[in-house]
């Protein structure tokens, strides 16, 4: 049974996306999708000069959890360059994966600890951290929206 995966942290996070939504404005944006559940996150991010992320938006078309981690990384995003994020994502990756207990790559990711148990709930966990890298390495290399 994985009712226990939706505790009450995931959906207070989940719905704390209300009003939340891409930007107007950007220098990039990522569109990520998972081909085991169909979740979605498009990502929009404004760089300053260092190269960290100044402004992040999302559009985001997902379960819970999906929706949970994505308001890890609206939260914590700013001030934070692609290789933080990268490196946050894949910190994520190995954590989701039993590989390591250590959380303190990104703020709150904690709350996924139930979810460490399900494989197939792992690719919408990770969606908002993989789309806001590839949009903020996408400003480095030029590839602007």
């Amino acid at each position: 049974m994985t009712s226990h995966l939706y505790n009450r942290e995931i959906l207070r996070l989940a719905t704390s996306l209300a009003g939340q939504g891409r930007l107007a404005d950007f220098h990039a944006s990522a569109d990520r999708r998972s081909p085991t559940c169909g979740s979605r996150v498009i990502v929009d991010v404004k760089v300053d000069k260092a190269d960290r992320i100044a402004e992040i938006g999302m559009e985001v078309s997902a379960c819970a959890l999906g929706q949970a981690s994505a308001a890890l990384v609206l939260a914590e995003a700013r001030g934070r360059s692609a290789a933080d994020i990268q490196r946050a994502a894949d910190a994520l990756r190995v954590w989701l994966g039993g590989e390591d207990r250590t959380t303190d790559f990104w703020p709150g990711i904690d709350v996924f600890v139930a979810a460490r148990d399900y494989p197939a709930r792992h690719p919408s966990i990770l969606l908002a951290f993989e789309a806001a890298a590839e949009a903020a390495l996408a400003t480095q290399k030029g590839e602007a929206a």
